[in-house]
């Protein structure tokens, strides 16, 4: 694994046990799944300036535009072949709506789950089996 990769995902692990906020980034305290993702990557200084727009807590339930994919579509690529330290994109309701960051361990990712908080998890799982949309690289 490369050092920006490995970067990623001690980033992440560095967040492990924060319980879930919606709208909040706070390690340790609160943050919910796309405030989680902006704070890993910032801190990797892979992206900067990232804002996330207020937003409800069952805005996916509601609609049909695919805005979670459209922001990360600004920073990232779409891959076939995900390493430690991509994103997974999940559905529930609608549209794409959760993500997590893909780790070393075979098929699982970091993530902040709503009611639970940053926890790993199988892409098989009870969590969030059958619900992979795809996999998006932010490593140059």
């Amino acid at each position: 694994m490369n050092a920006a990769r490995e970067q990623i995902v001690q980033t992440a692990m560095a967040w492990l046990l924060t319980p879930y906020h919606h709208h909040a980034c706070i390690k340790g305290v609160g943050v919910d799944c796309v405030q989680f993702l902006i704070a890993v990557f910032e801190e990797c200084q892979l992206t900067s300036g990232v804002v996330a727009d207020g937003y409800a807590q069952d805005w996916h339930l509601h609609r049909s535009e695919e805005k979670y994919l459209a922001g990360i579509q600004q920073y990232a690529r779409q891959t076939a072949t995900p390493e430690p330290g991509d994103i997974a994109l999940f559905r529930f309701g609608r549209c794409v709506s959760h993500a997590g960051i893909v780790l070393p361990e075979p098929r699982t990712v970091i993530h902040a789950f709503a009611g639970v908080g940053v926890i790993i998890s199988s892409l098989d799982g009870q969590e969030l089996g059958g619900r992979l949309h795809s996999f998006w690289r932010v490593v140059p």
